[in-house]
């Protein structure tokens, strides 16, 4: 009926976008936008008793937060991404009079709410700045030849919040070597070799770096000193 992955926490009722087309085991409906399931089989909202509820799509966290709160009846809607392998959160379904009712409230404080979000905006704009030019601080070290604007640079691209690059992994925060090391290759493979062309010739990734390998470690090299193997 759906992937069998197992669904992260998410603390009450759970209704399913289908990846492909359902009907209700009950009143035969469909196919179905949203359902819910009961003991393995798809229902309708209606059938599940849900069908009162209205959609609210992610994005407001406070406007989502408020309205689970005021609602009686909640659920949390999720549609599996296969891309990922995981579950991932759509919106939440609840009662129309709590949405207004958590909109008023949204409204009466959205200045004050705006104001702190530009407080957090700021403060973590300060934190990644911060964050970059240590990491900034450790390529140099391990790459003394590496100009001093080229490791912000680096710094800056690896440690983006919200990237998923290696600088914002565990190891990446705690400023290993191994990361910061990864971060430069990187950055010395896709700006001082051929290897985007390459790729976009159509040479296979790994086909790709082995062929740009030895001019990765020439620039390394020429930063450290020190020969570091193959680095591509």
């Amino acid at each position: 009926m759906v992937p069998r992955v197992t669904l992260p926490p998410l603390g009450g009722l759970v209704v399913f976008q289908p990846l492909k087309r359902r009907y209700c085991a009950e009143c035969r409906r469909g196919p179905l936008a949203l359902l819910a399931l009961e003991e393995g089989a798809p229902r309708c909202l209606d059938c599940a008793d849900l069908g009162h509820l209205v959609f609210l799509p992610s994005g407001d966290t406070a406007l989502t937060r408020r309205s689970r709160e005021e609602s009686a009846l909640s659920a949390v809607v999720v549609r599996f991404n296969r891309r990922r392998n995981r579950y991932e959160r759509q919106g939440v379904l609840v009662e129309e009079t709590a949405l207004a009712r958590a909109e008023q409230r949204c409204l009466a404080d959205a200045e004050a709410r705006r104001r702190r979000r530009v407080r957090d905006a700021r403060r973590r704009a300060a934190q990644d700045a911060l964050f970059a030019r240590a990491f900034a601080a450790e390529i140099v070290r391990l790459f003394p030849g590496c100009p001093a604007d080229r490791a912000l640079a680096v710094a800056a691209h690896a440690s983006e919040r919200g990237s998923g690059r290696v600088g914002r992994s565990a190891a990446g925060r705690a400023l290993s070597e191994e990361a910061v090391t990864a971060a430069v290759v990187a950055s010395v493979r896709h700006l001082d070799t051929p290897y985007d062309r390459l790729l976009m010739s159509g040479v296979p990734r790994q086909e790709a770096r082995r062929r740009i390998a030895a001019a990765v470690d020439t620039v390394l090299r020429g930063w450290s000193g020190a020969g570091l193997g193959s680095a591509g």
